[in-house]
């Protein structure tokens, strides 16, 4: 816990400061993915599998969604996608000390669920962001499983990329439970496995499909998962 602490703090400071001499977020994002993440997993002891990568257009934004299992889920998805990635994070995080600043610094997402109106508004500049040629990460679950099942996937991220008229990509992602639990602070050396799975089309949906394509989303991260035990 001190050394991913340490690690995050000091990196968070030169990322802010790259993003205030470069007014760009860009560099901020990929040192994230290039140094930050990959320091995390290696003192974690955790070894990093990403199969997938090629059914994606990466020259187009996407709103990845995947299941949630660990607090280092964040690490493996800013390591193992190419591009630069804002992820949809709950508001209470934007008050933590250097993890909100950085993440307001980033153009993260914030959703705050009591409020409907906010959310509403927060959803309509998410939408702008992902128009301006950004990708976004959503773990629709809302929170980590404890017991490593796939829970309810809600509609928020999905009508995300509805409005914004861009592919949803599903991403299971197995053995970060076993890695770091979502219960205390034990880290385990292992595997994680990243799987993405064909982009799902938005084009010709309203809001109110939403939540059927989150249950088609949630169906290929089974899929994912499940052949991935088959293997």
């Amino acid at each position: 816990m001190l050394f991913t602490v340490l690690w995050t703090a000091g990196w968070i400071c030169l990322a802010l400061l790259v993003r205030m001499l470069t007014g760009g977020r860009h560099w901020p994002l990929r040192m994230a993915s290039r140094c930050w993440a990959p320091g995390l997993l290696r003192g974690a002891g955790a070894r990093l599998e990403v199969h997938g990568l090629e059914r994606i257009d990466w020259s187009r934004p996407h709103v990845f969604v995947a299941n949630h299992q660990s607090m280092i889920d964040i690490c493996a998805l800013f390591r193992a996608l190419p591009v630069p990635v804002r992820f949809v994070l709950k508001q209470e995080l934007a008050k933590v000390p250097f993890v909100g600043w950085y993440a307001r610094a980033m153009g993260m997402v914030f959703i705050e669920r009591a409020s409907a109106r906010s959310s509403a508004r927060r959803l309509h500049a998410a939408v702008d962001v992902v128009r301006g040629g950004a990708s976004v990460c959503a773990f629709p679950e809302g929170t980590r499983s404890r017991e490593g099942r796939v829970g309810p996937f809600k509609g928020g991220a999905f009508q995300l990329a509805i409005e914004a008229g861009v592919c949803v990509v599903p991403v299971s992602i197995e053995g970060s439970g076993a890695v770091l639990p979502a219960s205390g602070f034990r880290v385990r050396p292992g595997t994680i496995v990243l799987r993405l799975g064909d982009p799902l089309p938005t084009h010709g949906l309203a809001p109110h499909d939403r939540n059927a394509l989150a249950q088609q989303a949630r169906a290929a991260v089974v899929a994912l998962l499940e052949g991935s035990a088959g293997q």
